[in-house]
């Protein structure tokens, strides 16, 4: 597969988790070819559209044939770079940080993660999922000893700043920010800001749209 060497935009990237994640469903039902009509039809999405978006990294599918499921997921998943391992930590070891502990299925993809870090000295030294939590001074160190890729921050917002950057004195390569703060990095460091409150307000904008007098 030869990719095109145009910069694919944010909306492309941000659809294709997505196509990983029902191409997945269509293997688990033992649907293993399908047209982009037929996917465009389960994924809310024109045929077009999905033509577009996977041509910009090359061609997948043939015409009057469809797309291989199963090889179409794994092409996915390695532009997304799941064929790859990440060493991650978590700093915040409250109820999101063990909710995000206990998910299994960042394991099944490659996301190893390695330690958890709190200020609570109720829960340094206890282990979830066989995961330690760490003292937070310990933080900085063990991000460099250990090669950590990924540092996920799910701490109060007025600490969420500090975090991100220790992680980045220490050689962090990206960070997954939960605090309700987005966080100053350097252009180097990747980083993906979730706002869980944002998303909850665009569900309560969306239900109340049609009585806004606009």
């Amino acid at each position: 597969m030869q990719r095109n060497s145009i910069k694919v935009s944010m909306a492309v990237v941000r659809r294709l988790p997505k196509y990983y994640r029902y191409l997945g469903e269509l293997i688990q039902n033992d649907i293993l070819r399908i047209s982009s009509k037929e996917l465009g039809k389960i994924m809310g999405l024109t045929a077009s559209q999905i033509r577009q978006d996977l041509n910009c990294f090359g061609g997948f599918g043939q015409q009057g044939y469809g797309y291989n499921v199963v090889e179409l997921q794994k092409e996915i998943g390695n532009i997304l770079g799941l064929n790859k391992t990440y060493n991650c930590v978590i700093v915040g070891a409250g109820n999101l940080g063990q909710a995000i502990t206990n998910y299994e299925g960042f394991r099944r993809e490659g996301f190893i993660l390695k330690a958890m870090f709190d200020v609570n000295p109720r829960l340094i030294g206890n282990t979830i999922r066989d995961i330690k939590i760490h003292d937070i001074m310990e933080l900085g160190e063990y991000v460099k000893e250990n090669q950590i890729e990924i540092g996920i921050i799910c701490v109060p917002k007025e600490f969420s700043q500090k975090v991100a950057d220790t992680l980045v004195e220490n050689n962090i390569k990206a960070i997954w920010n939960f605090a309700p703060a987005d966080v100053n990095v350097p252009e180097s460091i990747v980083i993906e800001n979730v706002a869980i409150s944002e998303s909850l307000y665009t569900l309560t904008y969306l239900m109340n749209e049609d009585s806004l007098n606009l």
